[in-house]
Protein backbone atom coordinates (compact mmCIF):
# COMPACT_ATOMS: atom_id res chain seq x y z
CA UNK A 1 0.00 0.00 0.00
CA UNK A 2 1.63 3.34 -0.78
CA UNK A 3 2.19 6.45 1.66
CA UNK A 4 -0.99 7.86 3.00
CA UNK A 5 -2.55 9.03 6.15
CA UNK A 6 -6.08 8.73 8.17
CA UNK A 7 -7.67 11.08 10.40
CA UNK A 8 -8.43 7.69 12.64
CA UNK A 9 -5.34 6.23 14.87
CA UNK A 10 -5.10 2.76 13.15
CA UNK A 11 -3.98 -0.72 14.65
CA UNK A 12 -2.62 -3.52 12.97
CA UNK A 13 -2.28 -7.12 14.13
CA UNK A 14 -1.04 -10.06 12.46
CA UNK A 15 -3.43 -13.07 12.54
CA UNK A 16 -1.44 -15.53 10.39
CA UNK A 17 1.19 -15.83 8.04
CA UNK A 18 4.69 -14.16 7.18
CA UNK A 19 5.91 -11.39 9.57
CA UNK A 20 5.90 -8.09 7.82
CA UNK A 21 6.96 -4.59 8.00
CA UNK A 22 5.52 -1.02 7.91
CA UNK A 23 7.14 2.59 7.56
CA UNK A 24 5.26 5.07 10.10
CA UNK A 25 6.47 8.72 9.71
CA UNK A 26 9.97 6.89 8.03
CA UNK A 27 10.79 4.53 10.69
CA UNK A 28 10.90 0.76 9.96
CA UNK A 29 8.31 -1.32 12.46
CA UNK A 30 7.40 -4.71 12.35
CA UNK A 31 4.07 -6.56 12.26
CA UNK A 32 4.70 -10.38 14.07
CA UNK A 33 3.41 -12.82 16.37
CA UNK A 34 4.49 -11.04 18.79
CA UNK A 35 4.18 -6.86 17.71
CA UNK A 36 1.27 -4.78 16.49
CA UNK A 37 2.08 -1.36 14.35
CA UNK A 38 0.30 1.50 16.01
CA UNK A 39 -0.50 4.46 14.00
CA UNK A 40 -1.49 7.39 14.95
CA UNK A 41 -4.04 9.75 13.45
CA UNK A 42 -2.64 12.07 10.39
CA UNK A 43 0.44 9.62 10.81
CA UNK A 44 2.20 9.24 6.86
CA UNK A 45 2.69 5.16 6.61
CA UNK A 46 3.02 2.75 3.96
CA UNK A 47 3.09 -1.04 3.63
CA UNK A 48 7.36 -2.22 2.91
CA UNK A 49 6.48 -4.59 0.15
CA UNK A 50 9.33 -7.48 -0.11
CA UNK A 51 9.19 -9.09 -3.84
CA UNK A 52 8.10 -12.62 -3.23
CA UNK A 53 7.61 -12.40 0.13
CA UNK A 54 4.50 -15.32 1.30
CA UNK A 55 1.14 -13.44 2.04
CA UNK A 56 0.08 -12.50 5.65
CA UNK A 57 -3.63 -12.21 6.68
CA UNK A 58 -3.82 -9.06 8.94
CA UNK A 59 -6.08 -7.73 10.78
CA UNK A 60 -6.16 -3.46 10.25
CA UNK A 61 -8.65 -1.35 12.53
CA UNK A 62 -9.33 2.45 11.63
CA UNK A 63 -10.80 3.70 14.84
CA UNK A 64 -13.21 5.91 15.20
CA UNK A 65 -12.96 8.48 18.44
CA UNK A 66 -16.79 8.67 19.18
CA UNK A 67 -16.65 4.98 19.27
CA UNK A 68 -13.52 4.43 21.68
CA UNK A 69 -15.05 7.19 23.89
CA UNK A 70 -18.02 5.39 24.76
CA UNK A 71 -15.45 3.25 26.67
CA UNK A 72 -13.86 5.50 28.70
CA UNK A 73 -14.44 9.26 27.49
CA UNK A 74 -10.40 10.67 27.05
CA UNK A 75 -9.82 8.12 24.41
CA UNK A 76 -11.74 10.60 22.38
CA UNK A 77 -7.83 12.14 22.00
CA UNK A 78 -7.04 9.26 19.85
CA UNK A 79 -7.86 11.87 17.09
CA UNK A 80 -4.87 14.11 18.11
CA UNK A 81 -1.36 13.40 17.25
CA UNK A 82 0.68 10.76 19.61
CA UNK A 83 -1.71 9.36 21.44
CA UNK A 84 0.22 6.19 20.76
CA UNK A 85 4.02 7.26 21.99
CA UNK A 86 5.46 4.43 19.85
CA UNK A 87 4.82 2.91 16.21
CA UNK A 88 4.60 0.00 17.50
CA UNK A 89 4.50 -2.75 20.48
CA UNK A 90 4.55 -6.23 22.10
CA UNK A 91 1.46 -7.06 22.07
CA UNK A 92 0.09 -9.97 24.76
CA UNK A 93 -1.34 -13.79 23.97
CA UNK A 94 -4.46 -12.79 24.83
CA UNK A 95 -4.40 -10.09 22.20
CA UNK A 96 -2.97 -11.93 20.05
CA UNK A 97 -6.09 -14.77 20.35
CA UNK A 98 -8.47 -11.58 20.21
CA UNK A 99 -7.08 -10.87 17.06
CA UNK A 100 -7.71 -14.48 15.63
CA UNK A 101 -11.12 -14.71 16.62
CA UNK A 102 -12.27 -11.66 15.60
CA UNK A 103 -10.94 -13.11 12.12
CA UNK A 104 -12.56 -16.28 12.11
CA UNK A 105 -16.07 -14.34 13.24
CA UNK A 106 -15.04 -12.22 9.77
CA UNK A 107 -15.19 -15.26 8.13
CA UNK A 108 -17.56 -17.64 9.72
CA UNK A 109 -20.24 -15.40 10.17
CA UNK A 110 -19.68 -12.30 8.07
CA UNK A 111 -22.95 -10.13 8.84
CA UNK A 112 -22.49 -10.34 12.43
CA UNK A 113 -21.91 -6.70 12.75
CA UNK A 114 -22.96 -6.11 16.50
CA UNK A 115 -20.53 -9.49 17.44
CA UNK A 116 -17.65 -8.52 15.51
CA UNK A 117 -18.52 -4.94 17.26
CA UNK A 118 -18.17 -6.67 20.82
CA UNK A 119 -15.09 -8.73 19.79
CA UNK A 120 -12.91 -5.33 18.46
CA UNK A 121 -14.44 -3.83 21.25
CA UNK A 122 -13.15 -5.63 23.90
CA UNK A 123 -9.54 -6.05 21.87
CA UNK A 124 -9.56 -2.09 21.77
CA UNK A 125 -9.80 -2.02 25.18
CA UNK A 126 -6.56 -4.79 25.84
CA UNK A 127 -4.81 -2.76 22.87
CA UNK A 128 -4.99 1.00 24.49
CA UNK A 129 -4.88 -0.51 28.03
CA UNK A 130 -1.09 -1.53 27.27
CA UNK A 131 -0.15 0.78 24.37
CA UNK A 132 -2.26 4.32 24.70
CA UNK A 133 -0.14 7.34 26.42
CA UNK A 134 -3.54 8.80 27.63
CA UNK A 135 -3.91 5.45 30.08
CA UNK A 136 -5.13 7.53 33.01
CA UNK A 137 -8.56 9.03 33.41
CA UNK A 138 -7.45 12.82 33.09
CA UNK A 139 -4.52 13.44 30.71
CA UNK A 140 -2.57 16.31 31.32
CA UNK A 141 -4.62 19.53 29.10
CA UNK A 142 -1.02 21.02 28.69
CA UNK A 143 0.39 18.08 26.80
CA UNK A 144 -2.99 17.29 24.90
CA UNK A 145 -2.98 21.30 23.85
CA UNK A 146 0.63 21.12 22.78
CA UNK A 147 -0.14 18.34 20.35
CA UNK A 148 -3.03 19.78 18.75
CA UNK A 149 -1.89 22.38 16.50
CA UNK A 150 -3.98 25.25 14.42
CA UNK A 151 -3.52 25.96 10.81
CA UNK A 152 -2.81 28.85 9.14
CA UNK A 153 -6.12 30.63 8.25
CA UNK A 154 -5.36 30.15 4.13
CA UNK A 155 -4.50 26.48 5.01
CA UNK A 156 -7.97 26.61 6.96
CA UNK A 157 -9.85 27.56 3.85
CA UNK A 158 -7.40 24.92 1.96
CA UNK A 159 -8.93 22.29 4.00
CA UNK A 160 -12.65 23.38 3.78
CA UNK A 161 -12.42 23.43 -0.12
CA UNK A 162 -10.38 19.95 0.39
CA UNK A 163 -13.51 18.77 2.82
CA UNK A 164 -16.09 20.03 0.61
CA UNK A 165 -15.58 18.91 -2.88
CA UNK A 166 -12.45 16.27 -3.71
CA UNK A 167 -13.11 15.63 -6.74
CA UNK A 168 -13.09 19.82 -7.64
CA UNK A 169 -9.77 20.12 -7.02
CA UNK A 170 -7.45 19.67 -10.17
CA UNK A 171 -3.90 20.33 -8.57
CA UNK A 172 -1.83 21.31 -5.93
CA UNK A 173 -0.90 23.99 -8.10
CA UNK A 174 -4.67 25.32 -8.62
CA UNK A 175 -5.36 24.27 -4.65
CA UNK A 176 -2.05 26.61 -3.62
CA UNK A 177 -2.89 29.51 -5.69
CA UNK A 178 -6.68 29.96 -4.61
CA UNK A 179 -5.09 30.04 -1.55
CA UNK A 180 -3.22 32.88 -2.00
CA UNK A 181 0.15 31.37 -1.49
CA UNK A 182 3.27 30.11 -3.62
CA UNK A 183 3.73 26.42 -4.21
CA UNK A 184 6.27 26.09 -1.98
CA UNK A 185 5.04 28.51 0.72
CA UNK A 186 1.63 26.99 0.58
CA UNK A 187 3.22 23.25 1.02
CA UNK A 188 5.16 24.68 3.79
CA UNK A 189 2.45 26.03 5.80
CA UNK A 190 0.24 23.18 5.11
CA UNK A 191 2.41 20.54 6.37
CA UNK A 192 3.46 22.85 9.09
CA UNK A 193 -0.69 22.90 9.95
CA UNK A 194 -1.41 19.29 9.76
CA UNK A 195 1.67 16.90 9.39
CA UNK A 196 1.00 15.82 6.25
CA UNK A 197 1.23 16.92 2.82
CA UNK A 198 -1.79 18.55 0.56
CA UNK A 199 -1.83 15.41 -1.70
CA UNK A 200 -1.69 13.14 1.19
CA UNK A 201 -4.67 15.22 2.95
CA UNK A 202 -6.57 15.40 -0.59
CA UNK A 203 -6.14 11.44 -0.88
CA UNK A 204 -7.27 10.85 2.54
CA UNK A 205 -10.49 12.88 1.89
CA UNK A 206 -11.04 11.06 -1.87
CA UNK A 207 -10.14 7.63 -0.22
CA UNK A 208 -12.98 8.27 2.90
CA UNK A 209 -15.53 9.53 0.14
CA UNK A 210 -14.67 6.89 -2.13
CA UNK A 211 -14.95 3.30 0.91
CA UNK A 212 -18.25 5.04 1.71
CA UNK A 213 -19.66 5.43 -1.63
CA UNK A 214 -18.32 1.60 -2.38
CA UNK A 215 -19.83 0.01 0.43
CA UNK A 216 -22.80 1.78 1.29
CA UNK A 217 -24.17 2.62 -2.52
CA UNK A 218 -25.05 1.15 -5.41
CA UNK A 219 -23.85 3.65 -7.88
CA UNK A 220 -21.70 2.20 -10.72
CA UNK A 221 -17.67 3.07 -10.24
CA UNK A 222 -17.74 5.29 -12.65
CA UNK A 223 -19.48 7.52 -11.87
CA UNK A 224 -18.16 6.92 -8.39
CA UNK A 225 -15.02 7.55 -9.74
CA UNK A 226 -16.06 11.05 -11.76
CA UNK A 227 -17.55 12.44 -8.80
CA UNK A 228 -13.72 11.89 -7.26
CA UNK A 229 -12.39 13.68 -9.90
CA UNK A 230 -10.31 10.89 -11.67
CA UNK A 231 -10.10 10.86 -15.26
CA UNK A 232 -10.62 7.49 -16.17
CA UNK A 233 -12.09 5.02 -13.98
CA UNK A 234 -9.23 2.65 -14.32
CA UNK A 235 -7.34 5.53 -12.61
CA UNK A 236 -9.73 5.46 -10.05
CA UNK A 237 -9.66 1.19 -9.14
CA UNK A 238 -5.83 1.65 -9.22
CA UNK A 239 -6.20 4.25 -6.38
CA UNK A 240 -8.71 2.58 -4.27
CA UNK A 241 -6.85 -0.52 -4.21
CA UNK A 242 -3.27 0.79 -3.61
CA UNK A 243 -4.67 3.03 -0.75
CA UNK A 244 -7.53 0.30 0.23
CA UNK A 245 -5.96 -2.91 0.00
CA UNK A 246 -8.24 -4.34 -2.18
CA UNK A 247 -9.98 -4.08 -5.93
CA UNK A 248 -13.65 -1.90 -5.73
CA UNK A 249 -15.55 -4.64 -7.08
CA UNK A 250 -13.88 -7.18 -3.86
CA UNK A 251 -14.30 -4.28 -1.58
CA UNK A 252 -18.15 -3.54 -2.33
CA UNK A 253 -18.96 -7.75 -2.34
CA UNK A 254 -17.37 -8.14 1.00
CA UNK A 255 -19.66 -4.81 2.11
CA UNK A 256 -22.77 -7.34 1.19
CA UNK A 257 -23.64 -4.82 -1.93
CA UNK A 258 -23.89 -6.46 -5.66
CA UNK A 259 -20.74 -6.93 -7.46
CA UNK A 260 -20.91 -3.38 -9.89
CA UNK A 261 -18.12 -3.06 -13.04
CA UNK A 262 -17.57 -0.39 -15.19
Amino acid sequence: MVRHAHSQCHVLLKVEGHDSQFDVDGRKVDLTDESAVLINAWENHSYTHRPGQPPTVILALYIEPEWLSGFRSNWQASAAPGFFPLPGGAITPQMRNQAREIAEAMIQDPGDAAGHEALIGRLMISTLERMALWREPYPSIRNMAGRVGLPDRRISRALRVIREDPGAVPSMDWLSRESGLSRAHFFRLFEAGTGVSPRVYLNMVRLERAVAAVANEDRSFAAISHDLGFSVPAHFSRFFHDHAGSAPSTFRAVAGLRTASF
